[in-house]
């Protein structure tokens, strides 16, 4: 029996079954079935499912060495739910109607079995920069196709428009050609989701994860490719790295979620279930900073503008969702050391200081990070007090000047119409966009961290200094040169795209086109309303641009060019005329 389940032929058998089963999923959520289908597909679901549990069962019983706990937890766990589901589906639809409980034990089951299989990934064919691009490129054309399903519409949609959503949302940018919440069916709205948590973490972290997790360890070279898609600092520490950053994600947006949920009014959202939705769809939304919305006008709608508890929230999703998850990582390692310090000072009066645990790279995103907001919010509170801002009084002028400020830095929610601001407050939030958020983050931007190696530049070299010196570190050369390489590199990105969209639509004015192409680059997802009005051309162009801001065109450059080995040799230095 050991060697039957070994039989090449058997695990042929199991793969092409659940991928029959992965197509009939897709044409049951995507298409109006006829009864006669209908039956045919629940009849294939009971099926996989069975043979997916004796499968499992035997799987156990015949490889008792190969026994990992946790994953023998899952296992279980997920065969009890798997017949929690059969009872459900034959207590309520029978055999005659799907039930939500049967495609979720489907959904549940096709994730272990394309799970199972170990991810074996060769750098002689593709280096990591590469293998990063073709991952987003790939998610972002099954979203197309996956959103232009019948199902997922009220109304179709063309392959520009779903290219174009499905762009936004696993670029985690914003930008919409349609409503969200009147063009989406909830199914829909669902995809779309999905793509944005996706696209917010990379499809290839949790792919690798699972393969780990489900197999017990990983090879060598997924572990470098991983290593350099993480910012791991340790080969062998990986995949723990990784399991913190989906703990991390997952954690946020739950309880961004409860917050959100606590904060609705049951009045405007009578259902439960709706309410939960609601919460779930906005904290990923938030936390991945895409700023996609199931309200037509986002936090600017009527109901929710006041909502200044409702505001702040989301706020504080996003700018964590803006920090950077080693920036996390390593402030919650620092709070950590904190507390134990004081502790043990406290009990027994000792001093257990230990330096740089909070590192320069955290030290330096969080202080441009503060400065930013501050200044953002002080800014955009005095130069709209009475614009923008005069509908609102006291706590809620600060609270909403707060949100204008933040949400440039890549988060894409809207609670005033910015259009209505001032030549000079655009010019302001533009420049917030092109910034950005922290490195290893959800959002994009040129990030935090170049904008201070910048400014710390000019300092020096008007001082007279030959380095980048600050908090008793200096700063290597190669963080200097990346961080100018990303700023002419973003620059010149954006130059060409507000160049093709004003030679496309000549007709739209200058400043809204550089207003819609830094949004695109920087991931932002905020307009001044002319998205929708664009040609198919300029969508394109936007689709392009938002791709390039959220994989960075440095990135795209080492994919495409092959690397030299340094020679150990030095030419004679000279200095270039600059200014």
């Amino acid at each position: 029996m050991k060697e039957f389940l070994y039989a090449k032929w058997i695990q042929q058998l199991i793969v092409v079954l659940h991928l029959v089963a992965l197509t009939a999923l897709i044409a049951d959520y995507g298409f109006i079935l006829n009864p006669t289908l209908q039956l045919s597909i629940i009849s294939l679901y009971l099926f996989v499912l069975v043979i997916g549990v004796f499968y499992t069962v035997l799987k156990y019983y015949y490889h008792r060495k190969e026994f990992i706990l946790s994953v023998f937890i899952f296992d279980t766990l997920s065969v009890l739910f798997v017949f929690y589901c059969l009872y459900k589906q034959l207590s309520t639809g029978g055999i005659s109607e799907i039930t939500h409980w049967i495609r979720l034990a489907v959904i549940l089951k096709l994730i272990r079995e394309f799970t199972r299989p170990r991810l074996s990934y060769k750098r002689s064919l593709l280096n990591p920069a590469q293998l990063f691009i073709i991952s987003f490129m790939g998610l972002i054309v099954v979203g197309a196709l996956l959103l232009m399903l019948p199902n997922a519409t009220y109304q179709g949609i063309s392959f520009v428009d779903a290219l174009f959503t499905s762009t936004s949302a696993v670029c985690v940018t914003g930008l919409i050609v349609v409503d969200t919440s009147s063009y989406f069916t909830p199914f829909g709205q669902t995809l779309i989701m999905l793509l944005i948590q996706a696209g917010g973490l990379g499809i290839l972290t949790f792919a690798s994860y699972f393969s780990y997790f489900f197999k017990g360890g990983s090879t060598y070279e997924n572990q470098l490719a991983l290593s350099d898609m993480t910012n791991s600092e340790k080969i062998g520490e990986v995949f723990t790295t990784v399991k913190r950053i989906l703990t991390i994600t997952f954690l946020i947006e739950f309880i961004g979620a409860i917050l959100i949920f606590l904060n609705l009014d049951k009045a405007l959202i009578p259902s439960f279930s709706e309410r939960v939705y609601f919460s779930v769809f906005h904290s990923i939304s938030a936390f991945c900073n895409a700023g996609f919305s199931t309200l037509p006008n986002g936090m600017m709608e009527d109901s929710y503008v006041y909502n200044y508890p409702l505001q702040f929230i989301i706020v504080i999703i996003f700018v964590f969702g803006g920090l950077g998850f080693p920036i996390v990582i390593n402030s919650v390692r620092y709070i950590k050391h904190l507390i134990a310090r004081y502790i043990l000072w406290f009990v027994e009066k000792k001093n257990n200081y230990r330096p740089w645990i909070l590192t320069l790279s955290n030290k330096i995103n969080l202080l441009t990070t503060s400065i930013l907001i501050v200044l953002g919010t002080v800014i955009i509170y005095i130069k709209e007090y009475y614009n923008v801002l005069g509908n609102h009084q006291g706590l809620g002028k600060v609270v909403t000047a707060l949100f204008t400020a933040t949400t440039p830095r890549t988060a894409g929610f809207n609670s005033i119409d910015f259009s209505q601001m001032h030549f000079s407050s655009i010019i302001i939030i533009i420049f917030l966009m092109w910034v950005g958020a922290s490195p290893a983050s959800t959002g994009g931007g040129i990030k935090t961290s170049t904008f201070a190696i910048a400014t710390l530049n000019y300092f020096s070299l008007a001082k007279g200094k030959t380095r980048i010196e600050v908090f008793r570190r200096e700063i290597a050369d190669i963080s200097v040169r990346r961080a100018f390489a990303v700023m002419s590199l973003s620059l010149l990105v954006i130059g060409i795209s507000v160049y093709l969209i004003s030679h496309y639509d000549n007709h739209v004015p200058l400043l809204d086109i550089a207003f819609e192409s830094f949004s695109a680059y920087s991931t932002v997802g905020l307009s001044l309303g002319i998205t929708g009005d664009l040609s198919s051309e300029s969508k394109l162009v936007l689709i392009g641009t938002m791709f390039v801001g959220r994989v960075s065109m440095l990135t795209i450059l080492i994919a495409f060019f092959k690397k030299v080995r340094q020679g150990n040799y030095h030419y004679p230095s000279d200095e270039i005329l600059i200014n």
